[in-house]
């Protein structure tokens, strides 16, 4: 039980005089940069032994993902003491780091489960972009992030709907005003669609762009109202970073109130 405790401390995000675990930490983290680095190499004309360095590579890195994923479910009973030991691991399987763990995994072992040439068997090796989100568990940075898009997710979610809907109706208007006058640039909602999405986002690539009277008139102003319906998800985004920047000070005095003899009073190491 004290090795289980033990591989459940260190494989998990480091604390305050964690050193087995940030060094943990630091290695996972350059792994995944190695695997995503190797995933764009790979993109590259090289040669073939260099392409097989890479392969080496990639196997290396998804054993010890392997074996982290692994030793995750065999140490999720002290994740969720509350649990039986069988409902623990269930229960830290279906959640979302687990699940970004093994689709980060799973294309390099697919091949060999299902030894057929399927033509999509390649494009699963995307999903080892995934190993991105991994750096989530290891990072306090973009572990704020995640938790500010998890606090903001129906404020989010909401603002991009209504932007969604506003896509939809200025592609199908777009469409209505510039077929006619140009049938190949304008030849269904998608190509308004693609207009209104370079619009909307004040980008404007120039290759589709109304002609007519009333086209112009129709983009002008949904460009306008572009510039403030695009900006209301990264406000929104904006107020969350500031709200976990004033809370996190609150949090750990409140932590530190709660649990003073965790740390010294004088130095204020962990003991």
């Amino acid at each position: 039980m004290k090795l289980k405790e033990r591989i459940f401390n260190i494989i998990q995000p480091a604390e305050k005089g964690g050193i087995a675990s940030r060094i943990f930490d630091a290695v996972i983290m350059i792994l995944i940069f190695i695997s995503i680095a190797s995933v764009f190499i790979a993109t590259f004309s090289i040669s073939r032994d260099f392409r097989w360095f890479l392969f080496r590579v990639e196997k290396w890195t998804v054993l010890i993902f392997t074996v982290e994923y692994l030793l995750r479910i065999w140490t999720a009973d002290l994740l969720y003491p509350a649990l039986p030991p069988w409902r623990a691991r269930l229960t830290y399987m279906k959640s979302a780091m687990a699940v970004v763990d093994l689709l980060a995994i799973l294309p390099f072992y697919l091949p060999m489960l299902l030894p057929i040439n399927l033509l999509g068997m390649r494009a699963l090796r995307l999903f080892r972009l995934l190993r991105l989100f991994k750096l989530k568990r290891y990072s306090e940075a973009l572990g704020t992030i995640a938790e500010v898009f998890r606090r903001k997710k129906q404020e989010i979610a909401l603002s991009v709907s209504f932007v969604s809907v506003l896509l939809i109706i200025a592609s199908l208007l777009m469409y209505h005003a510039e077929h006619d006058a140009q049938p190949e640039q304008f030849a269904n909602a998608f190509s308004g669609l693609w207009w209104a999405v370079a619009t909307l986002t004040t980008v404007g690539y120039g290759d589709i762009y109304p002609i007519t009277t009333g086209g112009r008139v129709l983009g002008a102003i949904i460009a306008i109202m572009g510039i403030g319906m695009v900006a209301i998800p990264t406000g929104i985004i904006s107020a969350g970073f500031m709200e976990m920047l004033e809370k996190k000070p609150e949090d750990e005095a409140e932590k530190e109130e709660k649990e003073p003899y965790r740390y010294c009073p004088h130095c204020g190491k962990k003991l």
